[in-house]
């Protein structure tokens, strides 16, 4: 499935059409992502790695310290630094957080950006593969746990759920990842969606090869 992934980056970006599956809607409207290109730009990281022969990517579970998004599970990221490329951004922070070196990684591309309004940030995904699993080593100012989750759970159906939650004093219905006892949500969702899209139409592409 690695070379799923290097095919996934070669496949046309949906874009909002993914994000949008798994966007946080209040019940009363607010039904679209915000397409708003002028945030404070930021970058994260989708690490794929082998693990006993299946692909793995990481998460992190952040602190109740940081700045922003206490708590919640993340990829990954933060903001980008000075003239720094977008891709310098999400290895410089991979490195910072959880010890990746980037001579670890092969960065295969990037995802949609993605504005968010909470925060301010305009999001570019980056994407990359390891050949062996790295070694992490969690930043305890910022990660307080590393989530390690096999990269067919993007594409299984079951693990797509909702829920109805209190969201910034109002209730919204929130669409997630049900990852182990993680919910993932947010921002983090939208852009697993846009990965998974990709991963899906790189699957399909290859069954279609092999059926002919």
């Amino acid at each position: 499935m690695l070379d799923d992934v290097r095919r996934a980056l070669q496949q046309p970006r949906p874009g909002v059409t993914a994000q949008a599956l798994m966007w946080p809607r209040r019940l009363s409207g607010d039904d679209l992502p915000s397409t708003d290109q002028h945030g404070r730009d930021a970058a994260v990281l989708i690490i794929v790695y082998p693990l006993d022969g299946d692909p793995y990517f990481v998460l992190t579970r952040r602190t109740e310290t940081v700045q922003n998004h206490k708590g919640q599970i993340s990829l990954p990221g933060g903001a980008r630094e000075g003239d720094e490329s977008l891709v310098d951004t999400a290895l410089r922070e991979a490195r910072e957080e959880i010890a990746v070196e980037p001579a670890e990684l092969d960065v295969l591309g990037m995802l949609t950006p993605l504005y968010v309004p909470v925060s301010g940030y305009l999001i570019t995904p980056c994407v990359a593969i390891a050949a062996r699993r790295p070694t992490f080593r969690p930043d305890p100012l910022e990660v307080v746990e590393i989530i390690e989750a096999p990269l067919s759970c993007l594409i299984d159906p079951a693990l797509r759920q909702e829920d109805d939650w209190p969201v910034r004093g109002a209730i919204a219905h929130v669409p997630y990842f049900a990852i182990g006892p993680h919910k993932v949500w947010g921002a983090t969702a939208m852009i697993l969606a846009e990965f998974a899209s990709l991963l899906e139409a790189a699957r399909q592409c290859r069954t279609q090869r092999v059926q002919s």
